[in-house]
């Protein structure tokens, strides 16, 4: 009986053994290796003030952290850095809400992931004094320096019409954005319409001789992150690790403009001290807002009526914009009608 017992044992001692044998060996063997960073590229402005979350996600580690690999490729406008993805040469782009508007109106298949800044005080116009311009009637029969098709372009219709004015009562000499400077320098225009850092460099090349005109009141920038429809449908959850990524970079930029401006070491020191006395008026965060919608539409009817677009009608630009990836990482900021 007694051997009988022992021999029943031996089955349960056994199984016992192979137990604490695989316990040892799963404590002992070597972790799986870590997951590979995904690549990405992403095309932005990297002297454009809104893009500082992305600058900041890069500089601080917020990307390395949400295992991204990302690699910024540098434009001086929305509308470049956005045909770099369209044309399969970046993923993603950094771009204000003009240049959306232009390619939705041309069927492109594109989606704004999050808006990620705003601002009232980056766009405005400068010009010569001594071209008898103190107040912007003044600019009646001038030559205006501007990038067509952009939100610079979008500034100087709106600033004109405040003014009783029109495209029509002014000469429009196209620039790339980066050229602006020069050209109001040299005196090629009497006059430039854009946007910060080079509207900031025109008025600094011209000192006591440049007046520059602006305000909130004629267009707020409304900054965005884009990218083509298949590819991100085909990487959700990268879209989520990217949106988590650029929360923290847009939490840096808001509570340490300091810091901030050092992503920037392109501006001379007088930009750099009108950056950051700038600051509080810039507005750093993610959002898909009704009024992203709103804006997109009245910039359509504008392109429309202006000739700048072969569309004839205004499209449902909700159609353009991805809502999974914000209401996942913070859906209290998605207040887009849907």
């Amino acid at each position: 009986m007694k051997r009988y017992t022992l021999r029943a044992m031996w089955p349960a001692a056994a199984a016992l053994a192979v137990a604490v044998a695989a316990t040892l060996w799963l404590a002992l063997r070597p972790p799986p290796p870590a997951a590979a960073p995904e690549a990405l590229v992403i095309a932005t402005n990297t002297e454009y003030v809104g893009a500082c979350p992305v600058m900041a996600a890069q500089a601080k580690g917020y990307f390395a952290g949400q295992r991204l690999a990302v690699r910024l490729q540098p434009y001086t406008s929305g509308r470049e850095a956005l045909l770099a993805v369209t044309s399969h040469r970046a993923d993603m782009a950094t771009v204000a809400d003009i240049p959306i508007m232009f390619f939705a109106m041309d069927g492109a298949p594109i989606r704004v992931v999050s808006t990620i800044f705003r601002t009232g005080r980056d766009h405005g116009l400068v010009a010569r004094r001594d071209r008898g311009i103190s107040s912007p009637a003044d600019l009646k029969g001038k030559r205006i320096g501007v990038t067509l098709s952009t939100s610079g372009h979008f500034t100087l219709e709106v600033f004109l019409n405040r003014q009783r004015l029109d495209t029509r009562d002014v000469q429009l000499v196209n620039y790339p954005p980066d050229a602006l400077q020069q050209a109001i320098t040299d005196g090629k225009v009497d006059a430039v319409s854009g946007w910060d850092p080079f509207l900031g460099a025109a008025a600094e090349s011209l000192g006591g001789n440049g007046i520059r005109f602006g305000g909130a009141d004629i267009y707020e920038s409304i900054y965005n992150m884009v990218a083509l429809a298949p590819y991100i449908h085909q990487r959700p959850g990268t879209m989520v690790r990217l949106l988590r990524a650029l929360e923290q970079g847009e939490r840096f930029c808001r509570d340490q403009p300091g810091a901030s401006v050092a992503f920037f070491p392109r501006l001379s020191a007088g930009q750099a001290t009108a950056m950051l006395s700038a600051w509080p008026a810039h507005h750093f965060g993610l959002e898909l807002d009704q009024s992203l919608l709103l804006v997109l539409e009245d910039q359509s009817r504008w392109a429309i009526k202006a000739g700048l677009t072969g569309a004839r009608e205004v499209p449902n630009f909700l159609d353009y914009i991805y809502l999974d990836g914000l209401k996942a990482v913070s859906p209290s900021e998605v207040t887009i009608i849907y």
